[in-house]
This record gives C-alpha cells, structure tokens and sequence, in this order.
C-alpha cells in the first residue's frame, strides 16, 4: 500500500506549520504568536499525533481551545493584490477558473472506483479501506497543480492565498473535526443510554412512526446542539435507532443510518454551532446579519426534516 491516510495527514500538517510560521514571522499580525503557534501545533498533531503518547496529545488540544477560547486566533489584514490586477486576471481566465474546483470530485470519483483495480505485484496503489478519503486527497494535489499551471502562480503563492484563508476562517477551520471526536466522547460515556433511557420513559415509542419522529428529530436537534451530524449519529443511533428501530420493530439499518445523518444535516442549517457552514460564509461575505445565512436556511431545513421523517418511515421497512 503506498496511499494511505497518514500521506494525507502528512501533507497537510506540513502545510499547517508552514502557516504558522508564516504568521509568526508577519510582525504586522495583531496576535502573531499565539495564532501562529496554535497552527503550529495543529500541524504537529497531524505529522506526528499518532507517535505520540494520548494523554498528551490531549493536553495540545486543550491549549488550542484555550488559546482560540481567549481570542488568540485572529486574522491578519490579507494582503491583496489590486482590483484592476484581480480583474485582469478574472477575464483572462473566464470560466477556467473552475476547472480545478470540478477537478477534485472528478478525480475523487475515479480514484474510487479504480482502487480494487490499482494493485500491482500485490502492493495497492491507494488504501481500499479508506479509497474515498485518500482518493479525495489525491484529487486536492492535482487541482492545485493545475490552478498553479492555469493562474501561472508557485506553489508558495498557492501556500500564501492557503495562509489568507485560514487567517479568514479562524478556529473555525477545526471545529468539524472537534465536534466529530465529541460525538465519540459521548458515545463512550453513555449518552446513548441515557438519551435511551430518557426517551423510553418519557415517549412512548410503542409506535413505529413515533420512534422514527424521535430518531430524525433527534439527530436534528443534537446536531443543532453540537454542530456536527457526526457527533449526534452515534448518540442517537445508539440511544434509539438500534435499540427501537432495528431491535424493536426490525428495521433495514441502510436507510436508517443514510436518512438519519440526511436529518442531522437539517440541524446543520439553523444552528451558529456549525460555524464553518452558517457563521463564515457571513463573515467572508461581509454580510450585516451575521446570523442571515441560518435565516435563509430555515424553510429548507424544516422542509427537509419533515420529508426525512416520513421516507425513513417507508423506506426502512420495504
């Protein structure tokens, strides 16, 4: 196996301690040290989080939430280049630019089904137990080589344009992954039990469509609460769709873990929690409501919710 994860891991947290440095090196940064060193140790925890003892790598992540916690992780005044030079850039490039955004699925999809197909003298060209994952890395590679070659930009600009974005994005650039390791915190403490345990004694789940009313309602109410679908899946999956909706009334598993992240992504929609997706986009986009996206969002969610409810209700029992 040549391609796996860890390549991946790899890449990026260079990438991340390149970013660091690059900002604790920017003397016009308002907060140059403690943001550079949060991405630093970001980084490290890729490269080497695997080598290193839990307990500790579990001390630099409480000191990246202490340090994002007190305001350390703020954005520098991006360095742009000027309007008439965007411009001139834009129209000599038209809808090329594109083609590196189409470029990642593309590649992503390919990789995928290509990887049973991919061993050669034994040895798999990329890890088939993480095909997707790893081919979507690949995919990421080879745009950036050609937005390189199509824009005539480096590679250290690319790293540069790389810097400016996360300085954009702040912290929120890690909370997807925090909150997916919440909702396995959770797990391992019982909350599923005891959201279980609360349900059953409060709701009567003797009826079917009640059941699927809590599970989807629930994934999309924990998922508001935590921001995340992946932490709220295994909260609710184990609290009551495999106890109730497999266990009691036998249920098809596929539909009901397929419509029950689709129901968490509802919740993904109205809450501030999921900041990449609601609370960013109105920031980059200087909008005056920051809380305008969530707004937008309202009428799909709830639409969507109610949808989910009654397709988990008929799909999962064909």
């Amino acid at each position: 196996m040549i391609l796996s994860l860890n390549v991946l891991f790899w890449l990026l947290g260079i990438l991340l301690v390149v970013i660091g440095g690059l900002i604790v090196g920017d003397r016009a940064h308002p907060k140059r040290f403690f943001a550079g060193g949060f991405w630093i140790v970001y980084g490290l925890i890729f490269l080497v989080g695997d080598r290193l003892p839990a307990d500790v790598v579990g001390v630099l992540v409480v000191a990246m939430a202490l340090v994002a916690g007190f305001g350390g992780v703020v954005g520098a005044r991006p360095r742009l280049r000027s309007d008439d030079e965007r411009r001139a850039s834009a129209q000599r490039l038209g809808n090329q630019l594109f083609l590196p955004a189409l470029t990642i699925p593309f590649v992503t999809v390919i990789g995928t089904l290509l990887t049973p197909h991919l061993v050669f003298g034994g040895i798999a060209l990329i890890d088939p137990k993480n095909a997707t994952l790893v081919s979507f890395g690949v995919g990421c590679v080879v745009a950036l080589v050609l937005a390189c070659r199509l824009t005539r930009d480096t590679l250290g600009q690319a790293v540069k344009e790389a810097r400016r974005l996360v300085d954009s994005l702040s912290w929120a650039v890690v909370l997807p992954q925090m909150l997916g390791m919440l909702g396995l915190v959770f797990a391992d403490a019982g909350v599923g039990k005891a959201v279980a345990h609360l349900t059953t004694s409060y709701i009567d789940l003797d009826y079917r469509f009640v059941a699927v009313v809590v599970y989807c309602a629930g994934m999309a109410l924990f998922t508001i609460i935590m921001g995340n679908g992946f932490a709220a899946f295994p909260v609710m999956t184990g609290g009551v769709g495999v106890p109730v909706l497999i266990g009691v009334f036998h249920g098809n598993p596929a539909p009901m873990v397929a419509i029950g992240m689709f129901s968490g992504y509802c919740g993904t929609l109205l809450t501030p929690m999921a900041a990449n997706y609601n609370i960013v986009p109105a920031a980059l986009l200087e909008l005056p409501d920051k809380y305008g996206v969530i707004r937008a969002q309202v009428p799909t969610a709830l639409v969507l919710l109610v949808i989910n409810i009654f397709l988990l209700n008929t799909l999962m029992y064909i």
